[in-house]
């Protein structure tokens, strides 16, 4: 947000007060000794000042205000051996006011330095040329004191736009910061509902039986517990449908485990859904592992989530999971020991996006 007069108005009356100085310089022009040196003023004033009015950008380009100090310098060069200050009656000297508006104009679009150097150049000029007591009559003190109110003017605007700034960064901080609270809090809340859900009819059998629970009833609250740690260190690869399919597998006997590495943080609602669904129908696949591994795929890979399913010697299962993915002779190799394919029940991925 830049706070600033709108940039229609602002130009708007610019210009107006430029064409207003050469209406005043074209009704000096039958009184000059030579119209040539006006005319070639009145031509640089209108290309600096149009240059300085109309060029699009936050600050005026460093070329378009050098042009328009070199304008600056060469009017009084160029117009003053043709005009008679003592001439109060005449507007022969147009130029002054005219290169007070133009300096104005650089001091609002962010070019202070190079008004400040022309309007300083204007007045030892004059106070040279027509004497220090002319300063007021011919309008020089005028151009100093609009540049000077130009000067402040911009400093206040710029105070004001980096205030604003700041209070927009502050308010985006103070949002950004409320927002991460809130998720804390919802992530903390669901968390609680979730094992509450799945924890509370065994802690409520605990408390009935004074905790003298049987084998079975010890073995469910171990297979609790380790659905408590999924939400912690698999939750990203969690549905209603995955958990009912680990907890049938860990039921029977096998280990399953869940790793959430960050791969899916980043997916779509839609492809995570579908995802999820693979997954429970890759759980069922493994009715016949004894270990049961599932782990997310970083991000740039193809693959969002690798299921491996291995059988009961698990030092045999890991080695054939590990070359499961080596060349083929290798698999060759493997198949003629007899270890591979037998210890393998499950190896699959499932694609990040969906594959036409």
């Amino acid at each position: 947000m830049k706070v600033s007069v709108p940039a229609g108005i602002a130009t708007g009356l610019a210009a107006l007060f430029s064409v207003y100085h050469l209406v005043l310089g074209l009704t000096a022009l039958p009184g000059a000794s030579d119209m040539g040196p006006a005319i070639a003023c009145m031509a640089l004033y209108v290309a600096a000042t149009g240059t300085a009015l109309f060029l699009r950008a936050q600050a005026l380009p460093v070329w378009s205000a050098c042009f328009a100090l070199a304008t600056a310098i060469a009017m009084p060069v160029v117009a003053a051996p043709v005009v008679d200050p003592g001439d109060e009656a005449s507007y022969a000297t147009w130029w002054v006011a005219a290169i007070g508006t133009l300096m104005t104009i650089l001091v609002v679009r962010q070019r202070a330095p190079f008004a400040w150097a022309g309007v300083l150049f204007l007045t030892v000029f004059v106070a040279v040329w027509a004497g220090p007591g002319s300063l007021s009559k011919l309008g020089v003190v005028g151009s100093l004191s609009w540049v000077a109110i130009a000067t402040a003017f911009a400093a206040a605007m710029n105070r004001a736009t980096r205030i604003t700034r700041d209070f927009m960064r502050a308010e985006q901080e103070t949002a950004d910061w409320q927002a991460a609270q809130d998720a804390h809090v919802f992530e903390r809340q669901f968390r609680l509902s979730q094992t509450t859900r799945m924890a509370l009819p065994m802690l409520q059998r605990i408390i009935d039986s004074c905790g003298d629970l049987t084998d079975d009833e010890r073995e469910e609250c171990l297979h609790l517990e380790q659905a408590i740690r999924d939400e912690i260190r698999g939750r990203s690869l969690l549905s209603d449908d995955v958990r009912d399919e680990v907890m049938r597998l860990r039921r029977r006997g096998a280990v399953v485990q869940l790793h959430d590495d960050g791969g899916l943080d980043e997916l779509e609602v839609d492809d995570l859904r579908r995802i999820h669904l693979h997954l429970a129908d890759a759980l069922r696949q493994a009715h016949d592992a004894d270990n049961v591994i599932v782990r997310t795929v970083p991000e740039g890979s193809g693959a969002a989530v690798t299921v491996v399913g291995l059988r009961l010697d698990l030092a045999a299962s890991e080695s054939a999971a590990l070359g499961a993915g080596l060349g083929e002779d290798e698999d060759e190799d493997d198949d003629e020991d007899g270890d591979g394919d037998d210890s393998v029940a499950l190896w699959l991925e499932i694609p990040r996006h969906e594959t036409a």
